[in-house]
């Protein structure tokens, strides 16, 4: 709020006197109308009424108490005159008093209006510095909100940091962690690969040791069989030899002793040669039995192959099937005589996982 200037020394009594101006004009125009409607008196009578006679011949005594008598009249006349003066004068007092009187409280009034006008001024100047002082004050408060607001910035700013700080400190720590953790991983990594590799040549190995037990056992094996073979195949001539060296009864008898030997050396052969083409399932165990129903061709050929009597187990079942149909056609078998063949058309054979793995 602007502070109101101090009037200067003109203007203070320029409103007071045109005041007292206006107050004349009032008195004045009061004057004249009271004086326009004043009544008007009525004329002086004398006190003393004369009459005179004009008279012929007056006498001394006469004339002097004329004369007398004139002058009492005159002396009533100014005497009235001077009580009208009196009074009017007295009205113009009292009219003047009055206009005053009117001054006078004119200029009260003026008086009260300046102490009123100098209160509301001072009033006004009290507000004004209320309002100075409410406006500072609300500077003030203003200038604490604002510093305030600049300490709570700061503030947040600096907890800001610190967090930002910590958030820092964690990720640092969280990539050490981390590195470490690849470190110790690397480290883990190289001892599994490095186990992996040896258990890989120990499995490298003992696959060798496997393949070289195998090989001898498959040679072995072979050896068997061919040995097998050989001893049948040597029979077979010499059953054979023996059949046409003899004589007839010999033959026979020698034919129903060697047919017996044959059946069972082809029983032999067909086992032996089943277990050349037999997969061992991981399920085959000691004591399994299955009992093949088996079909062939007088020129030794497999046909059919079925599961008469299962072991139980599917898997060694199904090996033992698919190892007979492997065997294909037997060729020892032909030139058999119908009626040593005659049990070979349709069979059965008992297989064990020792049968098969020969």
């Amino acid at each position: 709020m602007q502070q109101q200037r101090e009037p200067s020394a003109s203007e203070s009594y320029f409103w007071p006197s045109v005041l007292a101006i206006v107050l004349h004009v009032l008195v004045f125009g009061m004057l004249f109308v009271s004086f326009a409607f004043t009544p008007e008196l009525p004329p002086a009578k004398p006190i003393v009424q004369a009459t005179l006679y004009q008279l012929k011949s007056k006498s001394q005594a006469t004339t002097q108490t004329n004369q007398k008598i004139a002058g009492e009249a005159k002396k009533s006349a100014a005497r009235q005159t001077e009580v009208e003066q009196m009074e009017q004068k007295k009205v113009e007092q009292e009219a003047v008093k009055a206009a005053e009187q009117k001054k006078e409280e004119a200029a009260q009034k003026a008086e009260e209006a300046k102490k009123a006008d100098e209160a509301k001024k001072a009033d006004e100047a009290k507000k004004a510095d209320e309002a100075k002082k409410a406006d500072d004050a609300k500077k003030a408060e203003a200038k604490k909100a604002e510093e305030k607001q600049l300490a709570d910035i700061a503030k947040k700013k600096a907890e800001e940091e610190a967090k930002k700080a910590a958030e820092e400190e964690a990720k640092k720590a969280a990539a050490e962690e981390a590195k470490k953790k690849i470190v110790e991983d690397a480290k883990k990594k190289a001892a599994e690969d490095a186990k992996k590799k040896a258990e890989a040549e120990e499995a490298k190995k003992k696959i060798a040791d496997e393949a070289k037990k195998k090989a001898a056992a498959d040679a072995a094996k072979k050896k068997a069989q061919d040995a097998a073979r050989k001893s049948t195949e040597d029979k077979k001539a010499q059953a054979l030899a023996d059949l046409l060296s003899d004589t007839p009864q010999r033959q026979q008898a020698l034919a129903d002793e060697q047919g017996d030997e044959v059946a069972g050396s082809f029983d032999d052969l067909i086992r032996a040669r089943a277990a050349e083409g037999w997969a061992r399932p991981p399920s085959a165990r000691k004591g399994m039995t299955v009992v093949l129903q088996i079909g062939m061709l007088p020129d030794g050929t497999v046909t059919s192959v079925s599961v008469a009597k299962s072991s139980g187990d599917g898997p060694f079942d199904a090996s033992a099937v698919a190892a007979v149909k492997n065997i294909g056609r037997l060729t020892e078998m032909q030139g058999m005589k119908p009626s040593d063949f005659a049990p070979y058309r349709s069979f059965k054979m008992t297989f064990t996982p020792e049968d098969l793995a020969l």
